[in-house]
């Protein structure tokens, strides 16, 4: 027995005080309207209607009954509605997980403006260089840099991501200005260890083949920002993406080089778990982020 329409077919009798009446309104016919009801009756072993050829109305049992599941209907319509709604506009707890650099330096600036924006919608922040299962851990999407992997992850572009091998003035003036990757064998490099390959930089010849080069240096983290403190410290050279050095290579306090041989082909996407049924508040931050850091990212202009 389908309870829900069993319960429906009562609630809709008990209201018109007419089998007929209630099978219109549920497009269905009188007999099979007569039978949910007849059913109902037998399940809960007692009469719900006093039946005669002129009247239909509830019994004692049925009208507390029909007290009961005119509440329960009426919940239901309320979280029918509640979906809806929330399939009609961001709304709701938006769980994210972002690389610590770019979530500290870029993305804790930007949330505000898009909570502003959307009202309806909170906002669960993870600050993490470590990769996170999205499904397994509940988050709704993640911004990661670089070159993705084939998953089952659906991906979007949302800004390119440049990287530079850099150092301070000073640094650069004790040691030399290396004219090509070979030339770093001669430098102190800093390593970001949680980059595979973390002693082995990729560049890309003169002719755009990729190439390796080992590389060594005194300094090794797992945090971008300890390397470019390092790097205006002049403890070495340093391969970043510009989203951490921007400001300093505007400013001069780092200086780029090398620049002809690094590669280009890093981006930041936002990934989440399934494009169909894509929620609305996933949706509109993703969008959001596009709007904010697509095209170049203001870390890249140049006054």
């Amino acid at each position: 027995m389908d309870r829900f329409a069993v319960l429906q077919a009562f609630a809709r009798v008990a209201e018109t005080k007419s089998f007929s009446e209630a099978a219109r309104r549920l497009r269905a016919s009188k007999s099979a309207v007569s039978r949910q009801v007849a059913a109902l009756e037998a399940e809960l072993g007692v009469r719900l209607f006093h039946r005669t050829t002129r009247s239909l109305t509830l019994t004692e049992a049925g009208q507390g009954y029909y007290t009961q599941v005119e509440r329960i209907l009426a919940d239901l319509d309320d979280a029918d509605a509640s979906v809806s709604r929330l399939q009609a506009e961001p709304r709701g707890r938006l769980r994210i997980s972002v690389p610590m650099s770019f979530g500290f330096l870029h993305l804790a600036q930007a949330l505000p403006d898009f909570l502003e924006r959307f009202p309806e919608v909170e906002a669960d922040l993870s600050m993490s260089d470590r990769f996170v299962d999205l499904v397994e851990e509940g988050f709704d999407l993640a911004v990661r840099i670089g070159l993705l992997e084939d998953s089952s992850l659906i991906a979007r572009r949302i800004a390119p991501i440049r990287t530079v091998v850099c150092g301070s003035p000073d640094y650069l003036r004790k040691r030399g200005v290396p004219a090509h990757p070979r030339d770093l064998a001669g430098h102190d490099c800093l390593c970001y260890t949680l980059m595979s390959g973390s002693d082995s930089w990729r560049f890309v010849d003169a002719g755009g083949a990729p190439m390796q080069v080992e590389v060594k240096g005194r300094m090794r983290a797992d945090n971008g920002d300890a390397l470019r403190v390092a790097a205006l410290k002049g403890l070495g050279l340093c391969h970043l993406p510009t989203f951490i050095v921007g400001a300093d290579l505007q400013s001069g306090a780092l200086a780029s080089v090398l620049g002809s041989f690094v590669p280009d082909d890093f981006a930041a996407y936002a990934v989440y778990p399934s494009a169909r049924l894509l929620s609305p508040k996933v949706r509109a931050f993703v969008d959001f982020l596009t709007e904010r850091f697509g095209g170049t990212p203001y870390w890249d202009l140049v006054d």
